[in-house]
């Protein structure tokens, strides 16, 4: 949907209130974010990829935005976002840091947004999906990212951040927004491959397994910034 489809849905007063949320929003996260201590895990499944000329589906939960945004930054990620207020402004945020935007959720405008989604992915962009969102349940994955990845032949990328000292929004999601000079790390899982074309049963299966690798990261996200896990992280930590 353009820019001027999305101003007939919303009034002029929601639209400038979109935009100033996002200007003073960005800044605000990024002092905060530069101050963060990251531990990273798994970055080579992201490479890996990018080396082997496809691009990454990758998928995370929607109370984990906060450090997404911040982490994989500048890098043209396109990201599902939806077309009511929130997603407006969420949406203007994110391109802030560098990231496209596809506006659609589940419950309107979905299609149309894999569309885009899937054309931009031809073109040579990763994509996103905060999988339980726009509005949950929370840790409830839906199945848009595998079906773009059916779509494309790209795989679906799942990752996890956990911080050790936070705050939580009070919103379906529980947002997580790290405190200052916070621990965190940031966990991505092994690529998940769906075949093109997959049919609905298979679609389901690769769903059921993104579910299931996404709160495995999460354990072992956890685990690291509460010092529980001693392995060595696979990859440097690299200043963010």
């Amino acid at each position: 949907m353009s820019r001027d489809a999305r101003r007939r849905r919303l009034s002029a007063r929601q639209i400038a209130s979109a935009e100033a949320i996002a200007t003073v929003g960005q800044p605000v996260i990024a002092a905060l974010c530069r101050t963060i201590r990251w531990t990273a895990e798994g970055l080579r499944h992201y490479d890996a990829i990018q080396a082997a000329g496809r691009q990454p589906v990758m998928a995370f939960w929607h109370g984990r935005i906060v450090h997404a945004t911040w982490f994989f930054r500048r890098r043209g990620i396109v990201v599902m976002i939806s077309e009511n207020f929130d997603g407006e402004w969420i949406g203007r945020l994110i391109e802030k840091f560098g990231y496209r935007t596809a506006r659609g959720s589940t419950s309107r405008g979905g299609a149309r947004a894999l569309v885009r989604m899937r054309r931009l992915a031809a073109d040579g962009a990763p994509t996103g999906f905060a999988v339980d969102g726009p509005r949950g349940p929370a840790r409830s994955v839906q199945p848009g990212a595998v079906w773009l990845a059916s779509l494309t032949g790209n795989p679906v990328l799942p990752f996890h951040s956990e911080a050790d000292r936070f705050w939580t929004a009070r919103s379906w999601d529980g947002t997580q927004v790290p405190k200052p000079f916070a621990r965190a790390a940031m966990v991505v899982g092994a690529p998940i491959e769906v075949p093109r074309g997959a049919d609905a049963d298979l679609v389901e299966r690769k769903r059921v397994e993104l579910a299931g690798s996404l709160n495995a990261l999460a354990e072992r996200a956890r685990a690291i910034v509460a010092g529980a896990d001693r392995r060595q992280p696979e990859d440097d930590n690299r200043k963010r």
